[in-house]
């Protein structure tokens, strides 16, 4: 897919991302972007599967940008102050209707590692934005295995978050089945196919981007306690 991250947006997309930013969730537009751009060149009657969908910011988004296609939305909605169990739920489930693509989303609330051993169907595009720890991360890779060949998988916060890190370390660049190829900020885009030796350098060059995203997360963090609310880079 060639980059279009610069190039101007449409209406749809424009509106889809008014929709989408009223919802709560980490995506960013740019991010958004790449996820819209992926979706959109599917053809009819695929099945695109999102492993974490909190609100449903990124699920609106590859919803609109595949009107023919069916969106299975994996998500446990957890009770506690990080995932917000039945309240999530809910904003999720009015958030779909609100952008009229309820109808087109399979929503299976459970656990993605749960799901996983009793999953037959074949995937179109796999988005992973589940629990950001390496062996949950490390599980959610085995989704790709659905993945037809040459098929795409976006993973969010590949390059800010130390578990999801560390699993795309030991099973992507060391792995025979995703190939790395760019990435917007934190959101990743690998392809289902044998990766080259220059692939596995191009990921490794990411590794300083992610230690500096460490760094400040660490920062940001220990000064919460002290009033700052600046939010975690992406």
């Amino acid at each position: 897919m060639p980059d279009t991250s610069s190039e101007p947006a449409g209406p749809a997309f424009t509106a889809t991302m008014a929709v989408a930013e009223s919802i709560g969730g980490w995506l960013t537009a740019a991010q958004a972007r790449v996820l819209w751009d992926e979706a959109a060149t599917l053809p009819a009657r695929s099945r695109i599967v999102e492993i974490g969908s909190h609100q449903g910011r990124s699920t609106v988004v590859l919803a609109r940008a595949a009107p023919e296609s069916t969106l299975v939305a994996i998500d446990p909605f957890i009770a506690g102050a990080l995932f917000g169990g039945a309240a999530t739920k809910d904003k999720f489930a009015a958030n779909i209707d609100r952008a009229g693509v309820a109808g087109r989303i399979e929503l299976r609330e459970a656990k993605s590692t749960d799901l996983r051993p009793t999953w037959t169907e074949p995937i179109d595009l796999l988005y992973i934005d589940g629990k950001h720890d390496y062996w949950t991360l490390s599980d959610d890779l085995r989704w790709a295995e659905f993945v037809r060949p040459g098929g795409i998988v976006l993973i969010h916060d590949a390059f800010s978050s130390i578990g999801v890190t560390l699993g795309l370390l030991r099973h992507v660049l060391f792995g025979s089945r995703l190939r790395y190829l760019d990435r917007q900020t934190s959101l990743a885009r690998f392809a289902v196919e044998p990766p080259q030796l220059r692939d596995r350098a191009r990921l490794m060059g990411q590794l300083p981007w992610w230690v500096r995203n460490v760094v400040i997360k660490v920062g940001l963090r220990a000064a919460r306690p002290f009033g700052n609310t600046t939010p975690d880079p992406y």
